[in-house]
């Protein structure tokens, strides 16, 4: 176990980083279909707003955060209380150093332990990297949504994952 990594919920005083990794993941076009850069005082509404049930988590190494996971609502229908999307960014100096895969992990764990059943995630197809990571993790692939949405004037299309807990 790397001892210099941990995971712990996010607080506001993250609001700053958790912008910037957001920002680079918005930037780099291969993440998210979100198109406006996120700014400290929305990160730090977003966190004030979130469920206990639903916690952005960052990870630290050397007590420096280098990237974060969102619980998300799958729907407000009382029947999917327990399908939890998430979403990941990592900063962009700490891709492929396992930031990535320590945060899933976290994230896994703190799904059981949040009583979901199952996590879900949307992601640019094409997305090799993430989805070998989702995939190593024991997410499946169930389908491609064709053209579903605009990033640089092109339309994209984005692949859902899931994992039955």
């Amino acid at each position: 176990m790397d001892v210099a990594r941990i995971c712990r919920i996010a607080n506001l005083s993250d609001a700053g980083i958790v912008a910037e990794i957001w920002n680079q993941g918005i930037a780099d076009s291969n993440a998210t279909l979100e198109t406006k850069p996120r700014d400290d005082e929305f990160v730090r509404k977003w966190l004030l707003n979130r469920e206990e049930r639903y916690p952005v988590m960052v990870v630290e190494l050397y007590g420096k955060v280098s990237g974060w996971l969102s619980f998300n609502p799958f729907s407000q229908r009382e029947a999917y209380k327990f399908v939890v999307d998430i979403s990941i960014y990592v900063k962009r100096d700490m891709r492929g150093t396992g930031t990535g895969t320590f945060l899933l992990d976290q994230g896994i764990i703190t799904a059981v332990n949040n009583g979901f059943h199952k996590m879900v995630l949307t992601m640019i197809h094409g997305n090799e990297i993430a989805k070998k990571l989702y995939l190593s993790r024991g997410f499946s692939s169930v389908g491609i949504l064709h053209e579903q949405g605009i990033i640089n004037g092109k339309w994209v299309d984005t692949e859902i994952m899931e994992k039955i807990l």
